[in-house]
């Protein structure tokens, strides 16, 4: 019985250890939009970001390929961070 208590609680650990790593995605794609006050980030794929309220603008421009990390909030896509690619 112990040890199926122990494997149980290994494996609940290990599974949510695996799902933290996951919930992070990457995009990379051209800024087809980028507004700096309504904190939102559009790529030339449609797909669109909020950014959050600590977002540091590293120098966007509309035309520039970036790399964005973001996560699920809900229905809203989260960009973690963005980053200017060459």
């Amino acid at each position: 019985m112990r040890k199926i208590i122990v494997s149980a609680a290994a494996a609940a650990l290990l599974a949510s250890g695996s799902v933290a790593f996951a919930a992070v995605k990457h995009t990379t794609g051209t800024i087809k939009t980028f507004d700096a006050t309504a904190m939102s980030l559009v790529l030339d794929d449609g797909s669109s970001f909020t950014l959050p309220k600590t977002f540091k603008d590293p120098g966007l421009q509309v035309g520039e390929k970036v790399r964005v990390s973001w996560d699920m909030s809900g229905k809203k896509k989260i960009a973690e961070s963005v980053k200017i690619t060459k």
